[in-house]
C-alpha cells in the first residue's frame, strides 16, 4: 500500500498529465445531468452523448417524461443498456420530483440518494457537478486505477475506496480528482490494455510492474 506522500506523488502526476479533466457527459443543467448519469450505469459516456441530444430536445422538464407511455421512452433510449429499468427509473424520479421537490433537484447528496435509481456515486456525481460540493464518485475506472496503484486494498469496497480517498485527499481537491482519476482510467490505465510501459507512475504501480514482469520487459522499459 501506498503512503502519504507517494499518494501525493499520484495525485500531482495525474494532475499534470490530465489537468483539464472533467465531467464529459453533455448537459445544460442539473436536471438533465441527473438524467444523463442515470443512463451512463454499465455504458459509456460517449454513448449516452449520442442518445442525450435528441433526448433533451424532446424531454424538458420532469412532467414531460410522465406525459408520453413508458414504451416511448424505451424507445427513446433503446440504444442504451438497460433502457427497460433505466426509463422506469427516470420515470419514478420524475414523479419524486415533482411530488416532493416542486420539480427541483434537490442539491445534497443525502437527498439525491432518496430519489428512485440514484444511488451514492450518481448522487456525488450530481451534488459535484451541478452544485459544485466536494465529493468523490467512485466508478470503475476510480476503483480500478485505486487498487491498481495500491491506493485502495484489493478487497475494499466501493465505499471503502471512497472513503480512503476523501481522508487522503484535501477536501477542496476531491471533485478535481474524482475526473482526475477517472480520466487516468478512461485513457491510460484501461482495463484491458492499460499503458504501462509509458506510465510515469510504473514504479510505484503494483500491477503495472506486476504484468511487466510477466511480459520479460520491466527493466528494458524503465531505462
Amino acid at each position: 500500500m501506498l503512503n502519504q506522500k507517494q499518494i501525493d506523488y499520484v495525485m500531482e502526476t495525474i494532475a499534470r498529465m490530465f489537468p483539464d479533466a472533467h465531467c464529459e457527459l453533455n448537459h445544460r443543467n442539473p436536471f438533465e445531468l441527473a438524467i444523463a448519469v442515470m443512463l451512463s450505469a454499465q455504458c459509456t459516456d460517449a454513448l449516452v452523448n449520442r442518445v442525450t441530444p435528441a433526448l433533451f430536445e424532446k424531454y424538458h422538464e420532469p412532467e414531460d417524461y410522465l406525459a408520453v407511455p413508458v414504451e416511448e421512452l424505451q424507445r427513446d433510449i433503446r440504444s442504451i443498456g438497460l433502457f427497460r429499468t433505466k426509463a422506469k427509473h427516470i420515470r419514478q424520479m420524475c414523479a419524486c420530483l415533482i411530488e416532493d421537490d416542486n420539480g427541483q433537484l434537490p442539491e445534497t447528496r443525502d437527498e439525491l440518494v432518496k430519489l428512485p435509481g440514484i444511488g451514492r456515486k450518481t448522487a456525488n456525481v450530481i451534488a459535484s457537478v451541478a452544485f459544485g460540493q466536494p465529493a468523490i464518485a467512485v466508478d470503475t475506472h476510480v476503483e480500478r486505477v485505486t487498487k491498481r496503484l495500491g491506493i485502495c486494498r484489493w478487497k475494499d469496497s466501493v465505499l471503502e475506496v471512497e472513503k480512503t480517498l476523501m481522508k487522503r485527499v484535501p477536501r477542496e481537491k476531491w471533485s478535481l480528482t474524482h475526473h482526475r482519476l477517472i480520466f487516468f482510467g478512461r485513457y491510460h490505465c484501461k482495463a484491458a490494455n492499460p499503458n504501462c510501459p509509458e506510465c510515469p507512475l510504473l514504479d510505484l504501480c503494483r500491477e503495472g510492474q506486476k504484468r511487466m514482469k510477466s511480459r520479460g520487459d520491466f527493466i528494458a522499459a524503465r531505462k
